[in-house]
């Protein structure tokens, strides 16, 4: 399992309106093609104007895939500029848990 974890920082002020639009149409159309998503958060302490949202993909493979359908998606494609002059600045970390998170968690 890989985790690919998107971070934004926004233009001050533009967490709602950000919010707002993912939530009335972007999420759906990212869970349709990216599959799990396993959080989706914005900052309130430390560094302000950020929102993390995290992915879980079987393999590097299964990433590219699942992300190139969803940037085919003109739904995608027409809901993009809706957030893109909000964002100010995009990290994008893929994760690769160690190998005792499962027993850990309580997993097997």
């Amino acid at each position: 399992m890989f985790y690919e974890i998107r971070t934004y920082r926004l233009k001050n002020g533009a967490i709602p309106g950000y919010l707002k639009a993912v939530g009335e149409e972007g999420i759906a159309i990212q869970k349709e093609h990216l599959g799990h998503l396993v959080g989706y958060y914005f900052s309130e302490i430390g560094p302000i104007n950020e929102i993390v949202h995290i992915w879980a993909f079987a393999s590097l493979d299964d990433r590219d895939a699942r992300r190139a359908r969803l940037a085919a998606d003109p739904r995608w494609q027409a809901f993009l500029p809706r957030i893109r002059d909000l964002i100010e600045l995009a990290e994008n970390k893929i994760m690769k848990p160690a190998p005792f998170l499962q027993e850990a968690l309580g997993g097997h």
